[in-house]
């Protein structure tokens, strides 16, 4: 673990520090971790800067979408944590993120880590171990019962874009265990609080 490493809730105040987590294009091909929250053709039809607005809304409204990581005094990474009702798209019915019957998405005490970010410097020191081990913290202080992700099993490449879901091996760490499994390399895994 980074002995400097520190989470924060993304609030207001810490915008600057997201957006020079997310670079001047947005991360992940402008995507300004927007992916969860609209419809593919909504989402396609937006430009960089539609997204970014978008997500700087969402952050001005509260709750925090997430936590942001800083090394020191630099920012260094991202998780999506919150509500599974926060990110309508990842209780698509044709989605690996499938809600359960005993975990709804409208249920508030049901919540969801969809995405993490790192920036480049910072990958493959085990930072997504430390934004989740926060981010557990964080749901169990804020009224979750349940925290569940889809990470990914194996990726082609081990900086795969893919990989923005986590791994399956980092949140097994964490305690979460595989509850099912709606398509192949992508389960479905929950850890009750």
């Amino acid at each position: 673990m980074q002995a400097d490493a520190v989470t924060r809730p993304l609030t207001p105040e810490h915008s600057d520090a997201f957006e020079a987590v997310m670079g001047p294009n947005g991360a992940c091909y402008g995507c300004w971790c927007t992916y969860f929250l609209l419809p593919p053709k909504e989402r396609a039809a937006m430009s960089a800067g539609d997204k970014h607005d978008l997500m700087m809304a969402r952050i001005a409204a509260g709750p925090p979408p997430g936590l942001l990581l800083w090394i020191g005094d630099a920012p260094a990474g991202w998780m999506q944590i919150g509500p599974r009702a926060q990110v309508p798209q990842w209780n698509n019915p044709r989605r690996s993120s499938t809600p359960l019957p005993d975990g709804p998405a409208d249920d508030p005490g049901v919540w969801a880590v969809t995405c993490f970010f790192l920036r480049a410097p910072y990958r493959g020191r085990g930072l997504s171990r430390v934004l989740l081990k926060a981010g557990i913290d964080h749901a169990r202080a804020n009224g979750a019962r349940l925290l569940e992700s889809s990470p990914m099993d194996h990726a082609k490449q081990s900086k795969s874009v893919g990989l923005f879901v986590g791994s399956t091996a980092v949140f097994e760490a964490a305690g979460f265990e595989t509850v099912a499994r709606h398509k192949p390399n992508r389960p479905l895994m929950r850890l009750a609080l």
